[in-house]
């Protein structure tokens, strides 16, 4: 597969970890009841750390991000709150970011991805994905 044909699928999600579950287990959780596709974990990307005010009170948020490779299931059966669910290309994500933080990250997944160890990997492999906390 040529760089070019690449894909990346951008979940942005708020992901509220249920009580005793892993930032890991939470993201895969949330990717899934959100986007409609079972996903695995193939790696780590960073956090990136941001504050925002709520109803008066100042709120610190930690976001975590991970590679993700689609498993199983349909972006059809995504939840009801977004419009549409789909695959982009990474050549298309700083257009469709908003933040600069999120497109330094994807850029940094599609030199992950295009590294000797993603060349290979199929067309689902190591999407980003976060989550918060």
């Amino acid at each position: 597969m040529r760089p070019a044909d690449r894909q990346a699928g951008w979940v942005r999600y708020e992901g509220t970890p249920h009580p005793g579950e892993t930032r890991e287990e939470t993201a895969l959780r949330e990717v899934q009841e959100e986007t409609g596709l079972k996903v695995r974990i193939t790696g780590t990307l960073d956090s990136i750390e941001y504050w925002f005010v709520q109803s008066g009170t100042r709120i610190h948020k930690t976001v975590h991000y991970f590679l993700m490779e689609p498993i199983g299931g349909d972006l059809a059966r995504h939840d009801h709150e977004f419009d549409q669910v789909r695959w982009i290309p990474f050549a298309d994500a700083p257009k469709v970011l908003t933040f600069e933080t999120e497109r330094a990250l994807v850029a940094h997944a599609a030199d992950l991805i295009g590294s000797a160890d993603g060349a290979a990997a199929s067309p689902g492999a190591g999407r980003p994905a976060e989550a918060a906390s």
